[in-house]
């Protein structure tokens, strides 16, 4: 049986009624770390190149039986099927990606051209997520954030380099990434109280987020 990130994903919401309604800390089970090229079409935004690696815990139990041919490696070919259910999960949950434009919410499309890698002992999903409809390069008030609300899955930007701008981007145009509500230590104390805080929404009080920025001279 394969252990996939849905599979996960659907354990936590299992217990999510449990966390909400009793004063226990919040602790996640699957740490994600989050790199992602912002990719323009025709002076537009157009979606999110994604490359999301996963914690070497998760990645032993995920890979577990998946080396069909025994030669010690899993190829691309041999994660098919767990990237393909890895991404039918995340639909129900947005992928976890929330775009917004002047703080209003933009709406996602199928993601496409989806894979597993292992390198180096970690499993990394790398796949394309496309705005429904694409917004303007240099247009003001363009942010997202990856998170998990619960925070059952800890997601957070790599260390280094962790968003691009693709070929395409104005020139004039930059990241910049802003320092979230809280830190992890702090959630972990609060538990209950967190959740009231952020109405149930754990995650979004630790989630970085990410704006474009341009300037007009």
């Amino acid at each position: 049986m394969l252990l996939t990130l849905s599979r996960i994903i659907a354990a936590h919401l299992a217990v999510l009624a449990l966390v909400i309604s009793t004063p226990l800390a919040a602790h996640p089970h699957v740490w994600v770390s989050v790199e992602t090229t912002l990719v323009y079409d025709n002076g537009r935004i157009s979606g999110f190149q994604n490359s999301w690696t996963f914690d070497d815990a998760y990645t032993s139990m995920a890979i577990e039986g998946l080396d069909a041919n025994g030669d010690g490696k899993y190829s691309r070919d041999e994660l098919t099927e767990l990237a393909q259910v890895n991404i039918d999960g995340l639909k129900e949950f947005d992928y976890f990606t929330y775009p917004k434009l002047n703080d209003e919410a933009l709406a996602l499309g199928a993601p496409r051209d989806y894979w597993l890698e292992h390198k180096d002992g970690i499993l990394t999903l790398h796949f394309f997520l496309p705005l429904a409809e694409p917004v303007l390069a240099a247009t003001p008030g363009f942010t997202f954030q990856v998170f998990d609300p619960t925070y059952f899955i800890a997601f957070d930007l790599a260390e280094k380099d962790p968003i691009k701008l693709a070929a395409g981007a104005p020139p004039e145009c930059h990241i910049d990434i802003g320092v979230p509500k809280a830190d992890t230590a702090e959630a972990e104390k609060l538990g209950e109280a967190f959740f009231q805080q952020f109405g149930g929404d754990i995650g979004i009080g630790l989630a970085k987020t990410v704006s474009v920025k341009c300037s007009s001279s």
